[in-house]
């Protein structure tokens, strides 16, 4: 995978801010162009032209299925971030947990 667009969705966009500056750096190591950027839940919809997968915060579960159907027409992923990933600000873990969805 060359190019890869992640757009991160929690409520402030802080733990999120600095998991997708992880994940960045990671991506960059490995050769990976692209964006991976963090948004609130209210900005999801101008993004979903531009990305190929939204993960959420954990905390933002409940959302799945509604941002899902958003995302459909877009052909975009949706997933939730795995609470260890998120906890740790892992971007190495991100970065794999994204991969793997999108090879699906």
């Amino acid at each position: 995978m060359e190019t890869l667009n992640i757009l991160l969705c929690c409520g402030a966009g802080m733990s999120s801010g600095f998991l997708a500056q992880k994940t960045r750096k990671a991506a960059k190591k490995r050769g990976i162009s692209g964006s991976i950027d963090a948004r609130s839940e209210s900005e999801v919809a101008s993004y979903l032209e531009s990305i190929d997968i939204l993960l959420l915060g954990p905390h933002y579960a409940s959302f799945k299925e509604e941002m899902a159907e958003q995302a459909a027409p877009h052909n975009v992923v949706v997933d939730v971030i795995p609470q260890d990933i998120y906890g740790m600000l892992d971007g190495e873990g991100l970065l794999d947990f994204a991969i793997s969805k999108l090879e699906k």
